[in-house]
């Protein structure tokens, strides 16, 4: 499992560490595994030409520390001091003995336009509120020029702690990062710029609670449910599904087709586009007397397409199972209501619904996603699924917010969200906790995506379509 921890950790951590170490040593080892990225992405050090953007803090040290290592194979390293008063002087030094060259904020233009390699250096992670105005020009040579850009610890102007960006930002190819991940580097917006991300380990003792953890193959592997020899279709659960109405019967449809697929052991469907599941899906169970009167069920999902059915969402609200809440499921849903529930919940909105919920605009929750799923959980008490170009899953009670890490752009699709609901309470009634169950949810929706994509457009039945193939495909770490 990948994980990110806060500055506020990994600055005590440092700080534990250099304790114990000789003066200069974590940098050494922070420099060396940076010069090693920066070399492996030019290919040929010798003869390259290599900027350095430094400033004041322990970045800038790092980056000239690598320069200088850089410069000592060849390469052509020249450092453009942003506080030339305030830079960091061993690392100053090292630069100038290997034969790296020192610049002004004047000449950066044409130097960052010729080279090959640019690295940043700016800030640190704990800088805040965008770029200075003096670094900013620096930030949009780099992005005009030919160069590779590499970013020390994560690209300027993010801040680390919420992937925020204001302003103007360091847009990188790559990153290094040292220690752990930084959640600024998992979350967009601030992940847009990271580029790819290289983790440096340079021996820090971390706390096993993290801010951020991301499920990898293997994670998701492990929680898959599986059905034993002694299985039948109500013990590895049914998945209730009200979703869809005569305007929108497709949206029942989609979420019984991610439903199908999700692990349950039968879908019963509750709502007025019985006929067209049916049509599609002959093996759903349907009911046309509410979902209290439906038949026994592990999990509801409710929402998707209801329009304006205040009662369905209701008594699935009144249900004492776990319940994922989508879509017009969101509007509808009282939230005294679904805070007195005793059974988990489970919401999962887009920016958009989620912006209604908390009562700001949506571009406040796509600057802010980390803070803006933690408050909607805390709000509901709820679990809390945020869509997006960062899906993140946040639990009532605190603890590590999970991030998922695999989609696709293609996925902005209409429908796609249906699926994601059928899919995700699929794995609610299967027996997953609803973290577990929107973090695999989510995990496999966006492996399917890449898989049905291809690098194309698809529609969202293309999508459930892909699920077994990303089922199996992340089975196959277990072999």
């Amino acid at each position: 499992m990948r994980t990110a921890y806060s500055v506020e950790t990994v600055r005590a951590a440092e700080r534990e560490l250099m304790a114990r170490l000789a003066e200069g040593a974590l940098m050494q080892r922070a420099a060396a595994g940076l010069a090693a990225a920066c070399a492996d992405l030019l290919g040929r050090v010798y003869g390259s030409r290599v900027v350095l953007l430094v400033g004041s803090g322990d970045n800038g040290g790092d980056a000239l520390y690598a320069g200088a290592r850089l410069a000592r194979r060849g390469a052509g390293v020249t450092a453009v001091l942003l506080v030339p008063e305030r830079t960091h002087g061993a690392g100053l030094a090292a630069l100038r003995r290997a034969g790296g060259t020192v610049a002004g904020s004047g000449a950066a233009e044409e130097l960052i336009l010729r080279a090959d390699l640019v690295v940043d250096g700016i800030v640190g992670i704990g800088g805040k509120g965008g770029l200075r105005p003096e670094a900013v020009p620096l930030a949009e040579y780099a992005a005009d020029s030919r160069a590779a850009v590499v970013a020390v610890d994560l690209p300027s102007g993010i801040e680390a702690d919420t992937g925020e960006v204001r302003g103007t930002a360091v847009r990188a190819d790559l990153t290094v990062t040292f220690g752990t991940h930084k959640p600024g580097l998992l979350i967009d917006p601030g992940r847009e710029y990271a580029g790819s991300v290289r983790l440096v380990d340079i021996g820090l003792e971390l706390p096993e609670e993290a801010e951020l953890e991301a499920l990898q193959h293997v994670d998701v592997a492990a929680r898959l449910p599986v059905p034993g020899a002694e299985s039948d279709k109500y013990r590895r659960g049914v998945v209730g599904i009200a979703a869809g109405s005569a305007r929108y019967p497709g949206a029942a449809v989609l979420a019984v087709s991610g439903a199908l697929r999700g692990g349950a052991g039968a879908v019963r469907y509750v709502g007025p586009a019985a006929d067209a599941v049916i049509s599609r899906f002959p093996e759903t169970l349907v009911s046309d007397q509410g979902p209290a009167r439906a038949g026994r069920v592990q999990a509801w999902v409710v929402g998707p397409g209801v329009g304006d059915d205040a009662s369905a969402v209701a008594q699935v609200l009144e249900a004492d199972v776990p319940v994922l809440v989508d879509a017009d499921g969101l509007r509808l849903a009282d939230r005294s209501a679904v805070r007195a529930r005793t059974a988990p919940t489970l919401m999962t909105p887009h920016a958009g619904e989620a912006a209604a919920l908390l009562g700001v605009s949506r571009e406040s929750v796509e600057g802010a996603r980390l803070a803006s799923a933690r408050e909607l959980a805390l709000r509901y008490g709820a679990t809390v699924l945020l869509k997006g170009s960062t899906t993140l899953v946040a639990d009532p009670g605190g603890g590590a917010v999970r991030v998922n890490p695999t989609g696709t752009a293609w996925l902005a699709t209409a429908g796609s969200g249906d699926v994601l609901s059928g899919l995700t309470g699929s794995l609610l009634a299967a027996g997953l906790s609803a973290l577990d169950a929107g973090s695999v949810g989510a995990y496999l929706h966006g492996l399917a995506g890449r898989f049905a994509a291809d690098g194309a457009p698809l529609g969202a039945h293309d999508v459930a379509a892909a699920i077994p193939e990303a089922w199996r495909d992340v089975r196959d770490t277990l072999r």
